[in-house]
């Protein structure tokens, strides 16, 4: 009877989750909130304070003190750790780590006396590490469109994108020719932690590095004209792309009562990797994420990109391409909207939608508190068709779940038209949110028992990387626990709302 771990590194939060794919079970799980947990890093919600608002970064440290933490919760919970056989896990997409020569050596000589973080600090070229919500390179990627035009999306799966981390390492050497200079190592996110693991260098998995603008879909190697032009000498800065297994555990971990020398799975990004945990790695089925981001995904049967330039092609952990589609503002503006009507969690997720009808009589709200990244708007605020403020909590709680629902479903039309989407996230439990997705789709929502879907991924390639089938997980841990059902009589009235939504994306922020 073998134990596999997912780890799931998120915007928020770092989780881990130990499955029994033998027996069919969850056998154990911890979690860490930065906010609440690891106060002292200053990140909360992830992000550290930054007078641009544009910028977002994080501490890469933070992520590491958080590894020891969640590892010692589930050694504490009585979990026996010796049976884990193997480790997988996945990051957020598209934050970067950059480290200087020294790191090669300390991450390969751990001393279990101290921490990771307190080890590690001396590592970093760079103290701070630009995540996905950071829309502050946008002359970098107006300088790349302009070098390769329509090749950057035909090939990497995607036009130059703000939050991508080429544009993000462009800037960076840009105005901080010395410190790029002084960077051995360009991680991810997924690699840095899985490096951590392993005690060296570990690859970066396709699915993950398409979310770079700099590896090449077609040939699944980084694209030698595109890096150069990034930034000078970026290709012997990038590790190599690879997947299957990265390394073995290395002895710093058997504090925490793990065994030396276990695989560790080449991470993913959260995308890809909730990708195998919702069991939409095989065509036909769609997924919705609704967490800090609200995200649109499934597997592509052919190689396809949004003629648009607003949704991404990464590659599919299970082999192939997954579609994409990334909002920015999805569940802490949903707060924000919840926080500011005076409601509890209990009325936006249920009674809001008893007081109002479905369309709420053509009452339409984005709340773009952030900088939008689909469609790309860098100038944050809500957008409403009506006097937001002075509404009632009802009304403008429904605004606010079906205007991001009719812009999900917008720009998600390149993806295809699909009869069944499943759900994950934190929001994916909130009874109001799914019928309003089953009526704007017109699809069966469809709920899975495992909320954390890009934990349980991780679990799930990390067994599949010792040899166990994809299919015989996705049938034992992913099963539909829960139905949400069309109703039919709203499909006409959100058709003729569906164009609104492009006017409203286009309007000026109310003030």
């Amino acid at each position: 009877m073998s134990y596999y771990l997912g780890i799931d590194s998120s915007t928020q939060s770092l989780k881990g989750l130990v499955i029994d794919p033998s027996a069919g079970k969850i056998v154990g799980s911890a979690s860490v909130n930065f906010k609440a947990d690891l106060p002292h890093f200053n990140c909360p919600d992830g992000v550290l304070a930054n007078p641009d608002p544009l910028v977002k970064h994080s501490d890469p440290m933070m992520w590491l003190a958080a590894l020891d933490l969640m590892l010692s919760r589930l050694q504490k919970s009585g979990l026996a750790m010796e049976k884990i056989a193997a480790i997988g896990g996945d990051g957020q997409q598209h934050g970067s780590v950059y480290l200087n020569s020294t790191f090669t050596t300390v991450v390969a000589t751990l001393n279990s006396s101290a921490s990771l973080s307190e080890q590690l600090t001396g590592t970093l070229s760079r103290p701070t590490s630009p995540i996905w919500m950071d829309s502050s390179t946008s002359a970098e990627c107006r300088e790349l469109d302009k070098a390769f035009g329509a090749r950057l999306q035909a090939d990497t799966g995607s036009p130059a994108i703000e939050r991508f981390t080429g544009p993000q390492i462009r800037k960076f050497a840009k105005q901080e020719p010395e410190h790029y200079a002084q960077t051995a190592r360009i991680h991810l996110v997924s690699s840095f932690l899985c490096s951590v693991l392993i005690g060296k260098d570990a690859p970066i998995d396709r699915g993950d590095g398409a979310g770079m603008n700099l590896l090449n879909l077609k040939t699944n190697t980084w694209d030698s004209a595109i890096t150069e032009f990034t930034a000078p000498g970026l290709l012997s800065k990038l590790p190599p792309v690879a997947g299957g297994v990265a390394g073995k555990l290395q002895p710093y971990f058997e504090k925490y009562g793990l065994k030396a020398g276990i695989p560790v799975a080449v991470w993913t990004g959260d995308n890809p990797a909730s990708l195998v945990g919702t069991g939409a790695w095989s065509a036909g089925v769609a997924v919705i994420s609704l967490g800090t981001s609200d995200t649109f995904f499934s597997s592509l049967e052919r190689f396809s990109t949004d003629p648009e330039g607003c949704g991404h092609v990464f590659g599919n952990p299970a082999g192939g391409c997954m579609s994409l589609a990334c909002f920015k503002n999805g569940s802490l503006a949903r707060d924000r909207v919840r926080k500011e009507a005076g409601a509890e969690w209990s009325f936006f997720d249920k009674t809001a939608f008893e007081l109002t009808p479905a369309g709420n009589n053509g009452q339409l709200a984005l709340p773009w508190f952030e900088a939008e990244i689909t469609p790309p708007v860098l100038t944050p605020g809500l957008r409403a068709n009506f006097d937001f403020a002075a509404a009632k909590p009802e009304v403008r709680i429904r605004a606010t779940v079906e205007g991001q629902a009719l812009a999900l479903r917008s720009h998600a039309a390149w993806i295809g038209t699909f009869k069944s989407i499943r759900v994950t996230g934190g929001a994916s439990k909130s009874p109001g949110i799914r019928q309003t997705l089953a009526n704007v789709f017109q699809a069966r929502v469809e709920s899975i028992a495992v909320a954390d879907s890009a934990a349980l991924g991780g679990a799930m390639m990390a067994a599949h990387a010792d040899g166990v089938p994809l299919a015989k997980m996705t049938e034992a841990f992913s099963p539909v626990s829960d139905v949400c059902l069309p109703q039919s009589e709203t499909a006409a009235i959100y058709d003729k709302l569906l164009p609104l939504i492009r006017e409203l994306e286009k309007a000026a922020p109310l003030k």
